[in-house]
């Protein structure tokens, strides 16, 4: 093999080596499953800011889908959470039996529906990101004014799609009474609403997507129901 024979070879190599890498960086980012970490709090609990402090720590980096779900059940203490609704705390009260937990709590942090804590201490939530895990689960995009999901394996024959419609960022909220009064919380990624839009048994499937309003962004979850693991995230 000539020398110019000899450098052709190589740079045809490099070449491939090249295009290789490229192909399974690809092909990793768009196999990523998203993590998804819920913080169930509210503006009438005394030790939740710290909680939400650290939730907006961990809201930006790529693959993380941060969300806060505001309860009801402290609003008796003398001030009415702007953003609790029943349906959220009813979401948290599904995860209670198969977390190991004997009844609701604020703050917590539950991560893919499979693992929790309180999330308050200082990289508390960014642990349970890096321990919390997930099984593969079905391909998941919103786009066309659907929700599409692939085929696959489905534990218990049957998946909930929920519609999630959160404020993205973090907005601040004086608090007038109750334990917090006087305070000024920040809150990340505020859930306005949680629909249910169907089921997923395995096989692919498109469900109609309703549009957003009022400034809101989407993300779906494909879960287990009963407040079990969570398969898949999309947002848009």
């Amino acid at each position: 093999m000539t020398g110019s024979e000899r450098s052709t070879a190589l740079m045809g190599l490099a070449a491939a080596l090249f295009s290789a890498t490229v192909l399974s960086a690809t092909s990793a980012a768009a196999g990523q499953t998203m993590t998804v970490v819920e913080l169930f709090t509210s503006q009438g609990c005394s030790s939740c800011p710290p909680a939400n402090a650290n939730l907006i720590k961990v809201k930006d980096p790529p693959g993380v889908l941060a969300l806060s779900f505001n309860v009801t059940y402290w609003d008796y203490l003398g001030w009415k959470d702007t953003f609790g609704k029943e349906e959220f705390t009813q979401r948290q009260v599904r995860y209670e039996p198969s977390l190991g937990r004997s009844g609701p709590f604020t703050p917590q942090v539950v991560v893919n529906g499979r693992a929790d804590a309180v999330g308050a201490r200082p990289g508390e939530i960014e642990q349970l990101i890096s321990s919390g895990g997930h099984d593969d689960g079905p391909s998941l995009s919103l786009a066309g004014g659907k929700v599409s999901i692939g085929a696959g394996p489905v534990p218990g024959g049957r998946a909930d799609v929920w519609l999630v419609r959160y404020g993205k960022g973090v907005v601040e909220v004086p608090v007038a009474r109750g334990e917090n009064t006087g305070r000024t919380l920040p809150h990340a990624n505020v859930v306005h609403s949680l629909t249910r839009l169907g089921s997923w048994t395995g096989d692919a499937t498109a469900l109609p997507l309703p549009a957003a309003t009022g400034g809101l962004s989407t993300a779906v979850l494909v879960q287990v129901p009963g407040g079990g693991p969570i398969l898949a995230a999309a947002t848009n």
